[in-house]
């Protein structure tokens, strides 16, 4: 997992020398901005995996494959973005030509098998015991929701109307799928992300749910420290909270691509949801301080 690591960050040196060096843009972003995004992320997660895997109790040898296979999936991931770069073209949603087909189709399959590993370590870890059971359920509900946003991806894979009437036309389909809800990719995006100003985006919810992962680890560290009032079971309910916060918010943002609807400008109908999701939360949370608060008190009063 440590080579997974080494390897993301060789290629996440590459694209930040392409982005200096390299004047060129693909779909209205620097040539070289999503192989960065790619081989950060994908070294966030590499990062996660060690850690997650130090919780599994034995399997050694499938552990072993599991990581090895890690770094063969982002090694393809790397060199897919890298290559599509480097040749002015995008690494996804292109078919165009045999070679893209089979870069676009290996760089999906290597994807999807770092999700399995992301799975199977945690069923390796629901079968053991992890202590405290706060940061336990934060392992296991982290990797709940980053399945869960892989719809997004399986949405972005979806031809789009523009798509389908040019093959209507006869003119084939040479690009099947995009990020955005609406207007073409391409268009005004966010500083850094790219995500679409302009229309639906689903790297959103995307990037939401993958990255909620390490948030709730974050969370299950955090309340191993403090405070003392909350009881084990109260340090549990609050990663459940945070948890179905999390499963809220992609959900949210899912329905808000799929209505075209750029991130930075919610409707009304976003709005309430986004809302009545914090009302929610904060209503769960200050009931759990509540009882954790009472129960103290009734504790100390029968030591008393």
């Amino acid at each position: 997992m440590v080579a997974t690591v080494v390897v993301a960050g060789a290629f996440l040196v590459v694209a930040l020398v392409g982005l200096v060096v390299d004047p060129r843009e693909i779909t209205g972003q620097p040539a070289w901005a999503k192989p960065a995004r790619f081989a950060f992320s994908f070294g966030l997660f590499a990062v996660t995996l060690i850690w997650l895997m130090s919780f599994v109790q034995g399997h050694a040898r499938l552990v072993r494959v599991m990581s090895w296979t890690a770094v063969v999936c982002v090694a393809v991931e790397g060199a897919g973005g890298t290559w599509a770069a480097a040749e002015g073209t995008t690494s996804h949603f292109n078919f165009t030509s045999v070679v893209s087909i089979a870069r676009i189709m290996s760089m999906l399959a290597a994807s999807l098998v770092l999700l399995l590993i992301g799975l199977v370590t945690v069923s390796l870890l629901l079968r053991g015991r992890v202590e405290p059971p706060a940061l336990a359920w934060a392992l296991r509900l982290g990797m709940v929701v980053v399945t869960v946003s892989m719809v997004a991806v399986y949405l972005m894979v979806q031809a789009t109307p523009a798509q389908e009437a040019t093959a209507d036309l006869g003119r084939g389909m040479p690009y099947i799928g995009a990020h955005t809800v609406g207007p073409p990719d391409g268009g005004p995006g966010m500083p850094v992300t790219n995500f679409s100003t302009v229309g639906g985006d689903w790297r959103v919810p995307h990037f939401v749910g993958v990255h909620s992962l390490q948030a709730l680890i974050l969370l299950g560290l955090l309340l191993t420290l403090g405070p003392r009032l909350l009881g084990p079971r109260h340090r549990t309910a609050l990663v459940w909270i945070a948890a179905a916060c999390c499963l809220g918010l992609t959900g949210i943002l899912t329905w808000q691509a799929h209505r075209g609807q750029p991130f930075t400008s919610p409707d009304g109908a976003t709005g309430f949801a986004l809302a009545a999701l914090v009302v929610a939360v904060a209503a769960a949370t200050t009931t759990t301080f509540f009882h954790a608060r009472t129960s103290g008190r009734s504790v100390r009063n029968e030591n008393t």
